[in-house]
């Protein structure tokens, strides 16, 4: 039997991290996930799919993800079952992440995501240097051919 879900999408809002009465961490959220097809003048619908991810993988997505971070997922489907306070069965399906990535850096600029300037100016420093050591690099480029066809052998091909 195989049982495995793989999910790109953005996060509905931030992680709820808890942790169990033994001391794992747990980590709750929700990814938007796009559905692709067409209709006659509808939208693109997206579903909203509720994941559980624990351990380090947790903390992890509670510390360094936010409402809106693109991530990555593989798991597989669980459905669990609770008793609620009015005594009904209540059954709950979710994906159990084993993993998860983060699909976009954190953004670098003049602010960061809370809106605040950033202290860290070593960054900014470094991606002017390699700016700067790109245009002085771009003058001993081999492949620039300044708009003329560049002469390739066929034997020179790989394939």
């Amino acid at each position: 039997m195989i049982n495995n879900v793989v999910l790109v999408g953005r996060l509905t809002k931030d992680a709820d991290l808890r942790y169990t009465s033994n001391g794992t961490a747990v980590a709750s959220f929700t990814v938007a996930v796009n559905r692709y097809f067409k209709k006659d003048n509808e939208e693109q619908k997206a579903d909203f799919i509720n994941c559980v991810a624990w351990r380090k993988t947790a903390e992890a997505l509670a510390n360094f993800t936010h409402k809106g971070s693109l991530i990555g997922l593989e798991g597989q489907i669980q459905t669990r079952s609770y008793e609620n306070k009015e005594g009904q069965r209540v059954y709950v399906t979710e994906v159990n992440a084993r993993e998860v990535k983060f699909l976009e850096s954190k953004k670098t600029g003049a602010q960061d995501d809370l809106g605040s300037p950033q202290t860290n100016t070593q960054s900014s420093n470094s991606n002017q240097n390699y700016a700067r050591n790109q245009s002085q690099n771009a003058s001993q480029d081999p492949f620039e051919s300044q708009g003329q066809p560049i002469d390739i052998s066929d034997d020179d091909l790989p394939f």
